[in-house]
């Protein structure tokens, strides 16, 4: 999917990947205008993404991703949120049906059915984990979300965002992952 960012000092990333990604994949699928997507709202669960609508995010955007993922057997819904910046800035998808939730997703109806690793207010930022292979990437200086994982079952690596948190940047930022 090669999306269409919402904000206007993101325009053009999108141009600079498609012959990187072309050389992976067959099928291209786009967001067009009207729409916009940034894949900081899209979170993915086994063959289901949801998908929160932000300020980069628009419903058309997010509709669009819904057809196209329909081609492909896979579905998407869409999550209204309203204090993040991201639907990833509050979430993350750890496998095995657990969830790391904070702020505005925490009673979510949406994510009834996960099992939940509730982050505290003030560590709000480390709920942007990403898991690769048998490990979660946890930010530094998080400690009570780096023991919640853990003690859920879970091996953890601290990484150091604290240059990428100045710009509001979090670890699936910074990940391109496929």
């Amino acid at each position: 999917m090669i999306t269409n960012p919402g904000a206007s000092s993101r325009k053009g990333e999108e141009k600079e990947i498609i012959e990187v990604i072309k050389k992976f994949y067959n099928n291209l699928e786009y967001i067009k205008e009207p729409g916009t997507l940034e894949g900081g709202d899209v979170m993915m669960v086994k063959d289901h993404f949801y998908i929160g609508l932000s300020k980069r995010t628009n419903k058309e955007g997010a509709e669009q991703l819904i057809k196209a993922l329909g081609k492909y057997g896979m579905s998407g819904s869409i999550v209204e949120m309203s204090e993040m910046l991201h639907l990833k800035s509050g979430l993350a998808y750890l496998e095995k049906n657990v969830l790391l939730v904070a702020g505005e997703f925490i009673n979510k109806v949406e994510f009834g059915k996960f099992n939940k690793i509730v982050i505290d207010e003030e560590e709000t930022y480390s709920a942007n984990c990403i898991r690769v292979n048998d490990y979660v990437l946890v930010p530094a200086g998080y400690p009570k979300t780096k023991e919640k994982i853990e003690t859920a079952g879970f091996k953890t690596i601290v990484v150091d965002t604290s240059e990428y948190r100045k710009v509001n940047g979090g670890l699936s930022c910074l990940s391109l992952r496929f």
